[in-house]
């Protein structure tokens, strides 16, 4: 439970700093890879929640938490959990390929925005690296 609770406490702080990230690259930019953090247009059933501000911003945080807690359990049974690049590769790669589900919907950002492509997964890269050393320096190591 301890293990649980860590790697639940993880996603928060991570998701928060990376939607820091991509709000700040909205501030100074102007970019709008930002919106893209908390659309659920795309998704089946709760897209009628699309116009409801908080309804993203919980959607955001549910989905970094339940990505910390299946990546780690994931890589733990290949032993790897504890290694950094498992993190920035499929978080990186992950959000690249993710990215162009705007493509299935109207709001910013396009899907041919080379900018919002690269703040985009520049900031998931950040959030790997976050991620991962969170995960080796406080996730408990001991059986579960």
């Amino acid at each position: 439970m301890k293990q649980f609770l860590q790697l639940v406490s993880i996603g928060i702080v991570s998701g928060a700093v990376l939607a820091l990230l991509l709000f700040g690259v909205w501030v100074v930019t102007g970019n709008e890879a930002y919106v893209l953090l908390y659309n659920v247009d795309y998704f089946p059933i709760i897209h009628v929640f699309s116009d409801v501000a908080w309804f993203g911003i919980v959607f955001h945080f549910v989905f970094c938490i339940a990505s910390v807690l299946g990546l780690f359990y994931l890589l733990k049974f290949f032993k790897w959990q504890y290694n950094m690049w498992p993190y920035v590769v499929v978080y990186t790669a992950g959000s690249g390929v993710l990215y162009f589900l705007t493509l299935l919907t109207d709001r910013p950002p396009a899907a041919d925005d080379g900018m919002a492509w690269l703040y985009w997964t520049g900031s998931h890269l950040i959030y790997g690296v976050l991620v991962a050393s969170l995960v080796i320096r406080y996730v408990d190591r001991g059986r579960v």
